[in-house]
């Protein structure tokens, strides 16, 4: 595992399949507005599940601060699509993702039964450098979007400043 990624860093390059088609490149996709990056357990978690359902309600809330949401695990094609189709989620959703790849330019933790990755979000910066990073070696500990949308809203009104 390489060191937990810290305010100001830049956020490692990361390509992954993306669910219905296409790749997720980041931080390359989310250049030019705030971007929150979810690292999520698989679609058999019920609080990554509530999660990811959680920030899809609060889609216009996030675009209304500048941000958009990506997340990604390594689960297969079929059950991403299972996923993303199940829960109605318009956010770009990657798949197949190579959990120790991920984690040795994350920081990630890593299910040393499962092999999955743990439950991680980024917020990062329009030119990519990470703002806030929350890891979690477990299922519990995780961003959530009101909590998102006040720290943008706080950065946005502090740069007018």
């Amino acid at each position: 595992m390489s060191p937990l990624l810290a305010p100001g860093d830049s956020f490692p390059a990361l390509a992954v399949a993306r669910s219905g088609g296409g790749q997720i490149n980041l931080p390359e996709d989310l250049a030019g507005v705030y971007g929150v990056v979810l690292l999520y357990r698989g679609s058999w978690c019920p609080y990554c599940n509530a999660q990811l359902r959680a920030f899809e309600r609060a889609t216009e809330a996030l675009a209304g601060a500048g941000a958009r949401v990506v997340a990604l695990s390594v689960d297969n094609e079929a059950k991403t699509a299972a996923l993303v189709e199940s829960r109605g989620l318009t956010m770009p959703v990657g798949y197949g993702a190579d959990a120790t790849e991920v984690s040795a330019a994350t920081g990630a933790f890593v299910d040393a039964q499962g092999g999955y990755l743990q439950s991680t979000g980024f917020i990062l910066d329009p030119f990519g450098k990470v703002i806030l990073s929350v890891y979690s070696s477990g299922a519990i500990g995780r961003l959530v979007p009101d909590d998102v949308v006040g720290l943008l809203r706080y950065l946005r009104e502090h740069e007018r400043a």
